[in-house]
């Protein structure tokens, strides 16, 4: 009988290979934030109440995050968000901020606040400027708009849309590939994993958790019911967006009908009210 996988995009999976196995976490967060040499996160702790979850309710429109510290006390919020949403970036500045400043106690020094370091997975795409079509990898700090060297450390934000990923074309691929792959060719559809993924130990390992042979049956009732919601959420996003584009349209025609018909009362020509209006 095949193998059949389930997808890690998912909260369950997602917290439980990330949320679980410290050694992936590292992994995870030194490729994707890009980190090297004195900067390379060697141990983490998870944060208080971050781990897995027993099963459902989860959070609405699909976010999903694991929270952790490194020795040096920098803190990390590595997070899964399925659909993007207007109030995301408030809501992501939000917490990264709040994790900032729960840092320094009443009475302590501002100085022991550590930087804290959010990555974002996002499978949706936010960024629709075309001539973004291809950048996938976004990394926000606070810098000096004049002088981008310049940056006040604390916090740091990466995000990164998975659909707009496109693998490498080179021979060896590193591990910031390696895990884009791992989220975007891998979902409950996959019949084969990748060679590269299981020749690679940390990768190979990471699919091992994904495969529906890793779950009790508890938890694959809990997979299949976050699925349902997240399919839900995603539905009911994709309505809004419909509907609140469609209310656009109507008021966009009324205020046009009655800039035209006030510009007629005022004698301008059918033609040319039609013209000022950039009515072809």
């Amino acid at each position: 009988m095949p193998k059949k996988y389930l997808d890690p995009k998912n909260d369950l999976m997602f917290k439980k290979v990330f949320g679980e196995h410290k050694h992936l976490c590292i992994s995870l967060l030194n490729s994707l934030l890009k980190f090297k040499g004195d900067r390379l996160i060697e141990s983490i702790e998870y944060e208080t109440n971050e781990l897995l979850p027993d099963l459902p309710p989860f959070d609405k429109y699909g976010v999903v995050d694991v929270r952790c510290k490194d020795r040096a006390g920098r803190r990390f919020i590595v997070e899964m968000q399925l659909n993007w949403t207007t109030w995301f970036q408030t809501r992501v500045l939000f917490n990264a901020s709040k994790a900032y400043v729960r840092q320094v106690k009443k009475g302590t020094s501002y100085k022991l606040a550590q930087p804290v370091y959010l990555l974002s997975l996002v499978n949706d795409v936010f960024e629709k400027d075309p001539a973004m079509k291809d950048v996938f990898y976004h990394h926000y700090k606070i810098v000096n708009i004049e002088n981008t060297d310049k940056q006040i450390k604390g916090l740091e934000f990466v995000f990164v849309e998975l659909p707009k990923y496109k693998p490498c074309d080179r021979k060896e691929q590193d591990y910031f590939d390696l895990w884009l792959r791992y989220f975007t060719e891998i979902h409950s559809e996959t019949q084969e994993i990748p060679a590269d993924l299981l020749k690679n130990k940390e990768l190979s390992e990471a699919v091992e958790y994904v495969l529906e042979s890793s779950l009790t049956p508890e938890e694959r009732d809990a997979y299949d019911a976050i699925l349902d919601a997240q399919m839900t959420e995603h539905a009911l996003i994709e309505g809004s967006k419909y509907d609140a584009k469609e209310e656009g349209k109507e008021i966009g025609r009324k205020e046009g009908a009655k800039k035209l018909a006030e510009l007629i009362e005022k004698g301008v020509s059918l033609s040319e009210a039609l013209k000022k209006l950039g009515i072809n």
